[in-house]
């Protein structure tokens, strides 16, 4: 007897976890339908998209706005497909603000399992979102080891399937030399600079980024710098770039075919002795890449006095949340600015291997040397159906 799944992802991240997800349910059980809504890699697992999974990228307020009708219109529509398709299992998969709506209503009107992969942050803010979802999900897939108890507490299944971070390849020895013969690196130490991947964030932190470090370079010549760009801010990036140091390395993934940049970016990561970076999941990236880390963040002043006073943790690093270390130094909000920065990093030089029993520990917890991320939630949503 077929196995029909109804999976729904809405950004490229979401993509990439129903694609690996996918492959792990046609492991375990062969005879499987898919139907949905996902990107390419969920397309490579035999998925006809009903639509453009780019119609659901859709990030704040003032982008939100315009399309809110179209998108009501999309919840409903996609809705109204699972009821028809009558699913063994409906799986959302983060973009919660329309996984969440399509499965309340999915939900009101029939008994189809709903289960939804990536635990949202109430470890973090606003508790109280967990309850709220138990009203429509049956099972959550987690991505963190401490999240499981927080969404049983709130009524729902929860299991920890792992990180995607820990299957994603790491550079060869022969790609860290090709990286340093291509460009001229010789074998100067290297700081990598992530300054963000959105145009908000670059617009903040290159400047400040820049003056950090020329200040760390002033003490630490021979330290090269390295920013393997974003995408939609490359270009951006390198005219943020007048106050960064002269010999900068810019790596640019639209001068590239994509498994090109791809293997220079984890060149880089691998090569570097350590790193500043903007706040966000890559610093599991550059765990993953035993690469010491200072994070750097400046928010929009409102944001950052509610994030003060909503907060429930006092540190935003997975690193630190994960190790239950607190040893990547944090430049946040209003210590976000050079001399601290640069003062950071200085100090990392002289010891970065204090980070490294952490970021080891990190990877461990995440699941690294076990089974594959995307088998264990496809073995997870089968062993509860």
């Amino acid at each position: 007897m077929s196995l029909k799944v109804f999976v729904l992802a809405g950004e490229p991240s979401g993509d990439r976890l129903g694609g690996a997800l996918m492959q792990g349910l046609k492991t375990l059980q062969p005879k499987v339908q898919f139907d949905g809504i996902g990107g390419t890699q969920m397309a490579a697992q035999g998925l006809q998209s009903r639509f453009a999974m780019e119609e659901l990228s859709v990030m704040g307020l003032a982008e939100v706005l315009p399309k809110y009708r179209h998108l009501k219109r999309r919840i409903r529509e996609t809705a109204e497909a699972i009821l028809a398709w009558r699913p063994d299992v409906l799986i959302t998969i983060d973009s919660p603000d329309f996984s969440l709506r399509v499965a309340s209503l999915v939900k009101a009107a029939s008994d189809i399992r709903t289960v939804h992969y990536v635990a949202p942050s109430v470890w973090a803010w606003r508790p109280k979102r967990a309850v709220k979802m138990a009203k429509s999900i049956d099972q959550v897939l987690a991505l963190l080891p401490f999240e499981p108890p927080l969404m049983q507490a709130a009524g729902m299944d929860c299991d920890f399937v792992g990180h995607p971070v820990v299957a994603e390849p790491q550079a060869s020895q022969a790609e860290i030399a090709a990286l340093r013969s291509r460009f001229n690196l010789g074998d100067s130490p290297l700081v990598l600079a992530l300054p963000g991947s959105r145009r908000s964030e670059v617009t903040r932190l290159a400047p400040i980024f820049g003056e950090s470090l020329q200040a760390f370079q002033h003490l630490y010549p021979n330290h090269r710098v390295v920013v393997p760009c974003a995408a939609p801010v490359a270009a951006l990036v390198q005219e943020a770039a007048a106050d960064w140091p002269a010999d900068t390395l810019f790596l640019d993934p639209n001068a590239h075919d994509p498994a090109e940049f791809a293997g220079l970016k984890r060149a880089a990561f691998a090569a570097s002795d350590l790193a500043l970076a903007a706040s966000g999941t890559v610093s599991l990236e550059l765990a993953a890449a035993a690469t010491p880390m200072v994070i750097a963040y400046r928010f929009q002043w409102l944001t950052w006095q509610i994030m003060k006073r909503m907060a429930l943790i006092d540190t935003v690093t997975l690193v630190n949340l994960v190790s239950d270390t607190r040893v990547v130094p944090e430049c946040l909000g209003p210590d976000c600015r050079p001399g601290t920065i640069a003062r950071c990093l200085r100090e990392l030089a002289e010891a970065p291997e204090l980070q490294k029993a952490a970021m080891a520990v990190t990877m461990q917890r995440l699941g690294q040397g076990g089974e594959a991320p995307g088998l264990r939630a496809a073995r997870a949503v089968l062993d509860r159906l």
